[in-house]
């Protein structure tokens, strides 16, 4: 929700502040580490930033977080949509000192992309390039990101990388516009954040995680771009439009008043949208959190919700915890609801399969055998249309299911009717819902409600109502 601000709006209801995204040519340029620099170098410095992920992604904001000391929320002009990245922008922009949005793959990947994202607002675009196999051709390469898209608004470039100071002067001497050079980071293990599988490795999971992160912005201190003072940063002021809060769509009714979500957060399962956990205390209802590793059962609830993470690198502690397990099939067998995502579905099914082929026994509340895979299994946007109207979200996976279950329903790509897109199977068994795909709840409140709510038969949209 938007906080009272000490700062002036004028005539038309907007608000200043400066604000930046950090974008790439590519993934594995460096850009969440740039972005958490840049973050952690003025929070330190007693300023108020407020970071963004562009993208429904679970990992860099984690870093993001740790970073700035505030949470980070998802901003995607399909998932999340155009208002509510416009809502949290200008709710931001009242109490920060800078906004940062790191963009996600290449600047112009996906439909809509970073790039998008940065024209429908204003923001400018800090280019982080990897410039350890390139010289003149970086400034060819800048300038191409800068004019691809006309009129983008455009704030410089970052070389990353850097092989010396005699390469860093040759690619800032490619660049066209002087002003438009940032710095150059020279190769650096503090300018790289541990990575697996899915991406990033949570931060909460690195012991050393801020000292990482204090590191990296004391490199990025010595460049242009860390030497910016408030003064400086102001040439990317943006004005934002101040109207409705974030959640103002929300129903004024509490179909979840009254009524406790426990929710799975732990090593094993943390891929939670902060924002969804916003959505479900505005629906009414009251969050109380559990650890499926390390709790013997569940806390008093009305509804269970585990979330995505990596129970394949814990099958062997889930499997023995054979009290949460009984735990839950006792609130399953009281007909109490549980949303299952992805790898919160993963447990739930009698085996998983390690990627070296290693079976583990899971908690057998669902039929069937999850196996691992070296390779994606599926990504992309999805959507679930149900007859509480449509949820969007995504899925990210790199394992299999093999199950007698036949899907409820299931997901589709936008702008695709459930009958000719073969998304993602959701699994209706007694009071359990489970699926790859994973929601962000505020698309629409009231299909949200009806996932916490076993009194609530989950029904499918009739045809042609999928992209309302």
């Amino acid at each position: 929700m938007i906080k009272p601000s000490t700062r002036s709006l004028d005539e038309t209801a907007r608000v200043t502040c400066p604000a930046v995204l950090i974008a790439a040519p590519a993934s594995g340029q460096g850009k969440t580490t740039v972005a958490a620099a840049l973050a952690r170098l003025h929070t330190r410095q007693g300023r108020t930033v407020r970071v963004f992920k562009c993208g429904p992604d679970f990992l860099d904001p984690h870093w993001l977080t740790l970073a700035s000391d505030a949470p980070v929320h998802q901003m995607d002009l399909w998932m999340t949509g155009e208002s509510d990245c416009r809502a949290r922008l200008a709710a931001a922009a009242l109490e920060a000192d800078l906004i940062i949005v790191e963009g996600v793959m290449g600047l112009f990947d996906g439909e809509p992309s970073a790039a998008d994202l940065a024209q429908r607002f204003g923001l400018p675009v800090l280019a982080v390039i990897d410039a350890s196999a390139m010289a003149g051709t970086f400034g060819a390469l800048a300038f191409g990101l800068q004019h691809y898209q006309p009129h983008l608004p455009w704030a410089g470039v970052l070389a990353n990388r850097v092989a010396s100071e005699r390469h860093a002067g040759m690619l800032k001497d490619s660049v066209r516009e002087p002003e438009q050079w940032l710095g150059a980071l020279m190769r650096n293990p503090a300018m790289s954040l541990p990575e697996r599988h899915l991406g990033l490795t949570v931060a909460s999971e690195v012991s050393d995680a801020l000292e990482r992160l204090d590191a990296a912005a004391d490199v990025l201190a010595t460049t242009p771009l860390g030497r910016m003072s408030l003064s400086d940063l102001k040439r990317w002021n943006v004005a934002f439009e101040v109207g409705d809060d974030v959640g103002t769509t929300l129903a004024d009714v509490k179909p979840l008043a009254g009524r406790t979500v426990a929710i799975a957060r732990d090593a094993a399962f943390c891929f939670i949208y902060a924002a969804n956990l916003d959505c479900l205390q505005a629906l009414g209802a009251q969050l109380v959190f559990f650890s499926p590793l390390a709790d013997s059962a569940l806390p008093a609830c009305d509804a269970v919700w585990l979330p995505g993470g990596y129970p394949e690198l814990h099958a062997d502690r889930l499997a023995a915890n054979t009290s949460m397990r009984d735990s839950l099939a006792a609130h399953v067998a009281r007909h109490k609801p549980v949303w299952a995502e992805c790898g919160g579905m993963m447990v739930l099914f009698d085996a998983l399969v390690t990627v070296d082929g290693q079976s583990h026994v899971q908690w057998g509340l669902l039929p069937g055998t999850v196996t691992m895979q070296k390779r994606l299994a599926a990504l992309g946007p999805q959507q679930l249309a149900m007859a509480d109207g449509v949820l969007r979200g995504h899925t990210f996976h790199y394992s299999t299911c093999a199950t007698p279950l036949t899907g409820s329903f299931r997901t589709a790509r936008p702008d695709s009717e459930p009958a000719t897109d073969a998304g993602e199977a959701v699994y209706h068994v007694g009071s359990i819902r489970a699926s790859y795909f994973h929601a962000w709840f505020a698309s629409r409140p009231a299909a949200t409600a009806a996932l916490f709510d076993a009194t609530v038969n989950l029904e499918a949209m009739p045809a042609g109502g999928l992209n309302d």
